[in-house]
C-alpha cells in the first residue's frame, strides 16, 4: 500500500456488510435521557454571546443591492460599499417607515425608494446602524435590545478549516420553534441512525458531556453515500455559545471538516408563535491530493451539500417544532 504524508493510504469510502435493518438495530432510548439532553441544553444556553446573531450566508449579501432579514423581531438591512465593505441597520426607513430591504444600493450608498433618503452606513436622520461582521462564509450581526448581554466586539465564530483549505456551503430554513429547540436537537445524537437512516447508519455514542469543562458528545457513524458505501468518522459536537452548535470531524475521513448549526430567532421571545431560521454552515476539508478537484468544483458542489443539509432538516425542524409544541402547552415529557 503507498503512503500519504506519512500515513498508510486508505479508500475513502468503505463496503459495510449488509447489517441488521432499520428495526433490528439496537434501541437508543435508554442512552438518550433527557436529563443529560436537558443538562447539555442548559449549559449551553447560559454561554454569552455578546448579542450576536447569524443573519446569512456572505456570499448571499452582494455588491449592488440591499438583503433584508428579521431577527428578533426586528427588521435589519445590509448591504455592501463599493469596496465590499458590509453595512447594516435598521430595516425601516425613519422617514416614514419604507422597507429598506426592497430600496437600491447606489454607488455604495443605500437609497430608500420612497422618497430619496441616503444612507451611507453612519447615522443619519434618526437611522442607526448595527455593529456587523462578515467571516468569510456568514454574516453576524449585533442586536443589544434583542439579546440583552454585555456587548462583544467580535462574534465568537468557531474554529474551522484554514481559510481557502475547504469547501463551504451554507442552508438556511425556517420553523415554528424557538432556538432551544434547534439547539436540544443537535444535543441529542442518539436520533440520528433511527430518525436518518437514510444518511447515518451504525452510530454509537462513545462519550457523553461530563461537566462545563469536558462538554461534548463524541459519536463514531458512518455516513451513507449509497447503498452499502459509507464513510465511518468519529465526529464531536459541542455547543459554544446560546444557539449554536458544532460538529467536528476529529477522525477519519474529512478530519477538522465542520458543520456549524446557528438557530436564530426570527421572533419576539415573547412571541405566541415564535419561528426560528436555521442558518447552517458545512466546511468539508480533506488531506487527500485529490481534495483539490473538489475546491476547483465547489460552485457545482455547493448547491448538492445544500440538497443534503436540506433533507436531514425536513425531519429535523419536525423533531424541534414538536419540541415547542409540546413545550408550550406543558406536555413535554423531559
Amino acid at each position: 500500500m503507498t503512503r500519504r504524508n506519512g500515513r498508510r493510504w486508505s479508500p475513502p469510502l468503505r463496503l459495510r456488510g449488509s447489517g441488521p435493518g432499520w428495526a433490528a438495530q439496537e434501541p437508543t432510548w435508554r442512552d438518550a435521557r433527557p436529563a443529560l439532553v436537558s443538562g447539555a441544553l442548559k449549559r449551553a444556553t447560559t454561554r454569552p454571546s455578546g448579542n450576536w446573531y447569524v443573519v446569512g450566508a456572505s456570499r448571499d449579501v452582494r455588491a449592488g443591492e440591499p438583503y433584508g432579514r428579521t431577527v428578533g423581531g426586528t427588521e435589519i438591512v445590509l448591504w455592501r460599499t463599493d469596496d465590499g465593505e458590509l453595512r447594516a441597520g435598521s430595516g425601516v426607513c425613519p422617514h416614514l417607515g419604507a422597507p429598506l430591504r426592497e430600496s437600491r444600493v447606489v454607488c455604495g450608498t443605500l437609497v430608500c425608494h420612497w422618497h430619496g433618503l441616503a444612507l451611507d452606513g453612519a447615522p443619519f436622520a434618526g437611522w442607526q446602524p448595527f455593529p456587523v461582521h462578515d467571516d468569510g462564509v456568514l454574516v453576524w450581526v449585533r442586536l443589544d435590545e434583542v439579546g440583552g448581554e454585555e456587548p462583544t466586539e467580535r462574534p465568537m465564530v468557531p474554529v474551522r478549516p484554514a481559510r481557502g483549505g475547504a469547501v463551504d456551503a451554507v442552508f438556511t430554513a425556517a420553523g415554528r420553534c424557538e432556538p432551544q429547540d434547534v439547539v436540544a436537537n443537535r444535543l441529542d445524537p442518539w436520533h440520528g441512525s433511527w430518525f436518518h437512516p437514510y444518511s447515518f447508519i451504525d452510530l454509537s455514542v462513545v462519550r457523553e458531556p461530563r461537566d462545563d469543562e469536558d462538554d461534548a458528545f463524541v459519536v463514531d457513524v458512518s455516513f451513507r453515500v449509497a447503498g452499502r458505501l459509507v464513510v465511518p468518522v468519529r465526529a464531536e459536537f459541542t455547543a459554544p455559545g446560546p444557539r449554536t452548535v458544532v460538529m467536528r470531524i476529529t477522525d477519519g475521513e474529512g478530519v477538522s471538516s465542520v458543520v456549524e448549526t446557528h438557530a436564530t430567532p426570527l421572533t419576539r421571545p415573547d412571541h405566541e408563535h415564535p419561528r426560528t431560521a436555521v442558518v447552517e454552515a458545512t466546511l468539508a476539508t480533506s488531506d487527500r491530493p485529490g481534495f483539490a478537484v473538489a475546491r476547483a468544483a465547489a460552485p457545482v458542489l455547493r448547491p448538492l451539500m445544500r440538497r443534503t443539509a436540506g433533507r436531514l432538516w425536513v425531519d429535523d425542524l419536525a423533531y424541534a417544532e414538536r419540541r415547542w409544541a409540546l413545550r408550550s402547552t406543558g406536555r413535554f415529557p423531559g
